[in-house]
C-alpha cells in the first residue's frame, strides 16, 4: 500500500506532475470520456504488474493501451484497411480495436496477457489527451476499480475502490458516457464485437458495412478486457430484469419503473449509461440485495445489459 493517494486537478502543472509519477512507473488514475482509467507506462513491466495488484486483477486478462493518436497506436498493433476505417470514423472515441501484436512493439508482456493481439484506443477526453501527450508515450489503462467490481465515473469512485493503491487521480468531474469502450477484433478474418460498450455495434457494422458476430472465446483466457463472466459487479447480489422490488431490495428503475433511483425516468439509454456506474455504487453502499428494471437490448442498451449481466453472475 502506497502513501495517501493525491487528488489533482486537470490543470498543466498538475497534468505535468501526473506525467511525471507516470515516468517513474508509478500509477495514476485519469480520466476518459468512458470511465476513468487506472493508468501506467505500458512499457514498465513493473509499473504494469502494479496494475494488477493494485486490482487484484487475474494476469491472464489482458489490459488496453492508450495511445494520443493513430500513428502512434500503429507502432504498437497491425491495422490492416477494415480497422483504419474505423479509427478514421471512430477516433479518438469510446472504441478499442484488438489487432495483431507487432513483434517489437516493446510492451510489457503482461498488457497483452502473453497474446500476440493488442487492444489499441485513442481515448477522446481533453484531459486524457493532455497527459498522454505530456507523458509522450503509451498507457495501460483498465478501469480504475478493484477487479470485477462497479467501474468508476468519478474521481470518487477511483478513491472509494482504490485509496492509497495509487500514486494520483486527476479528477475532472463525471465521465460522459459512464460505460466502458467497445472492443472489436477479428476472427479468421470476420469483425466479431468482443464487448459492447459506449458506442454502439450498430453504427459499427453500419461503417463497415457488415454485422458483427459474437466471438467464440476460451472463458477461461479472455481475448480482450472485460470478458469474464463474472465482472463489474457489487458486494451485494444483482437480479435482473425486475419490475418491482421484493423486500428488502434496492431497487434501480428505468423508463415507467421509478425504484429507489432510476437510470433514466424518461428511458434514454444514453443517459442510462452514464449513470449506471454510479447508481449501482449507490445501491452497493444501501447494504441491501439490488434489483434492477427492465432495459432494452437496443444501442446503448446491449452494453447497459452486458454490464448488468457479468454484475449479477455467479461468483
Amino acid at each position: 500500500m502506497q502513501a495517501e493517494t493525491r487528488r489533482l486537478t486537470p490543470e498543466s502543472e498538475q497534468i505535468a506532475y501526473a506525467a511525471m509519477l507516470l515516468a517513474q512507473g508509478r500509477l495514476v488514475a485519469m480520466p476518459t470520456e468512458t470511465v476513468y482509467g487506472l493508468a501506467a507506462d505500458a512499457t514498465n513491466a513493473q509499473a504494469v504488474a502494479e496494475i494488477y495488484a493494485a486490482k487484484g486483477r487475474p494476469s491472464f486478462n489482458p489490459l488496453i493501451v492508450h495511445a494520443p493518436d493513430l500513428e502512434t497506436a500503429a507502432r504498437f498493433g497491425r491495422l490492416d484497411a477494415e480497422a483504419r476505417r474505423l479509427t478514421e470514423a471512430f477516433w479518438p472515441g469510446a472504441l478499442t480495436l484488438v489487432v495483431p501484436l507487432r513483434p517489437d512493439a516493446g510492451l510489457a508482456s503482461l498488457v497483452t496477457a502473453g497474446l500476440d493481439t493488442v487492444a489499441l484506443r485513442v481515448p477522446a477526453h481533453p484531459v486524457a489527451q493532455d497527459l498522454l501527450h505530456a507523458f509522450g508515450g503509451v498507457v495501460a489503462a483498465p478501469s480504475a476499480n478493484p477487479s470485477g467490481r462497479i467501474s468508476a465515473t468519478t474521481a470518487g469512485h477511483v478513491l472509494d475502490g482504490l485509496q492509497g493503491r495509487l500514486a494520483a487521480v486527476i479528477d475532472a468531474g463525471p465521465c460522459e458516457v459512464g460505460v466502458e469502450s467497445t472492443i472489436i477484433g477479428w476472427q479468421q478474418g470476420i469483425p466479431v464485437l468482443l464487448r459492447p460498450g459506449g458506442l454502439p455495434p450498430e453504427v459499427i457494422s453500419d461503417c463497415l458495412g457488415t454485422r458483427l458476430l459474437p466471438p467464440t472465446p476460451d472463458p477461461g483466457r479472455p481475448a480482450a478486457p472485460g470478458m469474464l463472466s463474472s465482472h463489474y459487479a457489487p458486494a451485494a447480489s444483482v437480479r435482473l430484469d425486475a419490475a418491482t422490488a421484493a423486500a428488502g431490495e434496492f431497487h434501480i428503475g428505468f423508463g415507467a419503473v421509478s425504484g429507489d433511483v432510476s437510470l433514466s425516468k424518461s428511458g434514454d439509454l444514453v443517459e442510462a449509461a452514464s449513470k449506471l456506474f454510479d447508481l449501482l455504487h449507490r445501491a452497493d453502499a444501501s447494504g441491501k440485495p439490488i434489483a434492477v428494471a427492465p432495459i432494452p437490448a437496443h444501442g446503448l442498451g446491449a452494453a447497459i445489459n452486458d454490464r448488468l449481466r457479468r454484475a449479477a453472475a455467479p461468483r
